[in-house]
């Protein structure tokens, strides 16, 4: 628990800090939308493309950690579909528990990731990240098709919220690059390299900034019930899986850790953009933002 702890630290000082800096307006208040547009839409993508790109999956579990990443998301996805109506009589409000029992940080993820495992582990969990990005945006812009409160003009905007997608455009070009044995040229690898060194720092800040304690309150039921999914069945889930599939080592602790980690903060963005209900939105990101810190060092002492 220690060490987990210790990983931590580094994660939640640059969340705390954000949070005050954007409180105490150190910077504009149009600073941080800047901030998290540039790390969503360049240096979150060029550290996907960076990692993946260079990555040789040969030798690597990546079979298993994909059966463990389908089994997951799916196990949880269908379960809170099912429960749909015992979870919330509204629909929009629907849409905000999903996300937040869906969706994973991957800024966290990789974070604790790279302070444990180092390169390595940052490499696997951006081999996770590049499972799940796409089976959970799949999933989420669905959930907003049918039950979100926004207006879609059928088929062809779904394809285009899928297609359009940088962190999916990100994993893509990653992963293209790594399978079709062209790897990352020097010079692009460098530069990608150094623009995805802000991405970890930068995206930190940014969902501290994004912390909204006001109206948590009000939507005591959203939190609960997403924060159950995502700190109770997903990590107990992968457990499972990691233990009934055989896999080992930092792959399998990789998984365990992206798991565990509270939900995106781009699930405000995704609510606010798709008809979804933002103030439950918002509550969710910040609470288990905050409870994650108290949660994953012992759900990390337990299961890894």
């Amino acid at each position: 628990m220690i060490t987990f702890i210790t990983a931590l630290i580094p994660v939640t000082i640059l969340i705390m800090l954000g949070f005050v800096l954007r409180r105490s307006k150190f910077l504009p208040e149009e600073t941080w939308p800047g901030v998290e547009k540039l790390t969503y839409f360049v240096l979150f993508p060029a550290l996907l493309i960076g990692t993946l790109g260079k990555q040789s999956l040969a030798g690597e579990p990546w079979p298993l950690m994909l059966i463990i990443v389908v089994g997951t998301i799916m196990t949880s996805a269908v379960m809170l579909v099912i429960f749909r109506k015992v979870l919330s009589k509204n629909d929009a409000t629907f849409t905000s528990i999903f996300q937040g029992g869906v969706r994973f940080n991957t800024y966290i993820t990789l974070a604790v990731a790279q302070s444990l495992y180092g390169a390595t582990g940052l490499a696997m969990a951006s081999v996770a990240a590049g499972f799940m990005i796409v089976l959970i945006n799949f999933w989420c812009i669905s959930v907003f098709i049918i039950w979100g409160k926004g207006s879609f003009q059928g088929g062809l905007q779904f394809i285009k919220e899928i297609v359009g997608n940088p962190l999916i455009i990100a994993c893509s070009v990653g992963w293209f690059l790594s399978l079709s044995g062209i790897g990352l040229p020097i010079i692009a690898g460098d530069i990608l390299e150094i623009v995805g060194r802000a991405a970890l720092p930068l995206g930190l800040l940014a969902v501290g900034a994004a912390l909204k304690l006001e109206g948590m309150k009000d939507h005591f039921s959203p939190i609960v019930l997403s924060s159950l999914a995502q700190f109770g069945l997903k990590p107990l889930v992968t457990a499972a899986l990691v233990s009934y599939t055989g896999l080992t080592g930092i792959a399998a602790a990789v998984l365990i850790i992206a798991f565990m980690t509270p939900t995106a903060p781009s699930a405000y963005i995704l609510s606010r953009q798709l008809g979804g209900d933002t103030e439950a939105m918002a509550s969710i990101i910040t609470v288990q933002t905050l409870t994650a810190f108290l949660v994953m060092p012992l759900l990390g002492s337990l299961l890894l």
